[in-house]
């Protein structure tokens, strides 16, 4: 079963979306990878107003490639989510509702997922050059020093994702390793 969903993403629809539920998004997405993560961050420490609303949004980890002639983005695969756990767990409790990327979460990033009703979606390694195709309208809105890790508002269209971790402390990765442990005994 496939749902689709918009974003930002309305909080009764959080509870709908369980481990390995594929999901096609449509609406705003934002662009952050590392050192956006960190300037959101202290930017919220310091009580700063963000380039961005957070509160019901979608964070997608990637840095796209320069686009092509005739080409509003380049590939647009997703970066190691991992990278981003020390500041996400801050940044979910400011109002982000989703974020996307691709490889497990930290035990205090699922926690916060929980406890503020968030969701973590998982994109397949790899497929940058075919998510770019969801990309409809790319608009750089904040920190444009930072290159390919400046912050991106993005118009997508049926971008595919798979729930990793729910708010009912599911996690994908960890049914895939129970799963393989089993098929080896």
């Amino acid at each position: 079963m496939i749902k689709n969903i918009i974003s930002p993403i309305e909080a009764e629809i959080i509870e709908k979306l369980t481990v390995g539920t594929r999901v096609l998004i449509s609406g705003v997405i934002y662009t952050a990878r590392d050192a956006a993560h960190q300037r959101l961050s202290q930017a919220l420490d310091r009580g700063d107003k963000l380039p961005f609303d957070l509160k019901g949004q979608t964070l997608y980890y990637m840095g796209p490639s320069p686009a092509r002639e005739g080409m509003i983005i380049g590939s647009a695969g997703s970066t190691t989510s991992s990278r981003m756990d020390i500041y996400t767990p801050r940044l979910i409790a400011a109002g982000i509702r989703a974020m996307i990327g691709k490889g497990n979460r930290s035990q205090q990033v699922r926690e916060a997922i929980k406890k503020h009703k968030a969701v973590y979606l998982a994109t397949i390694g790899g497929a940058g050059a075919l998510l770019h195709k969801c990309i409809k309208q790319v608009e750089v809105i904040a920190y444009e020093d930072l290159g390919a890790e400046a912050i991106l508002r993005l118009t997508v269209e049926s971008f595919p994702a798979i729930v990793a971790n729910d708010i009912y402390e599911e996690d994908l990765f960890e049914q895939g390793k129970a799963k393989y442990q089993r098929g080896r005994k």
